[in-house]
């Protein structure tokens, strides 16, 4: 799978992840608030969509992007994932403890995925 989908996957995360700190950007953090608030609704089905991206894309190889994506993807799915019958409470355990680390898994994301759309 092409980097630019992982990468792209990354970005709308990040922004989903960082939408409380959004603000502190000076020049936009405003706007990028504003459109991670819309991005909120849709969090669930992102973060299911950024699963299968990294799971896909892992297929071909594994990388640090492929990684970061399928943890970001479980943690924006996580009340879909709890549902999963044998796996949904080991994957709500995890997440739940990869929440606490939210702003800086948000922060990696964004960097991450910035640079795999400019390779």
């Amino acid at each position: 799978m092409d980097n630019w989908i992982v990468g792209l996957m990354l970005i709308v995360s990040a922004l989903l992840l960082l939408a409380g700190s959004l603000y502190l950007i000076p020049a936009m953090g405003k706007y990028l608030e504003k459109m991670a608030k819309f991005l909120g609704g849709f969090q669930a089905l992102i973060g299911v969509i950024a699963v299968i991206v990294a799971i896909l894309s892992m297929l071909d190889s594994v990388g640090l992007g492929n990684v970061v994506l399928l943890i970001v993807g479980l943690i924006l799915a996580a009340g879909i994932m709890s549902a999963i019958p044998a796996l949904g409470k080991y994957i709500a355990k995890f997440t739940k403890a990869m929440g606490a680390f939210q702003t800086a898994l948000g922060v990696i994301a964004l960097i991450v995925g910035i640079w795999m759309l400019l390779d």
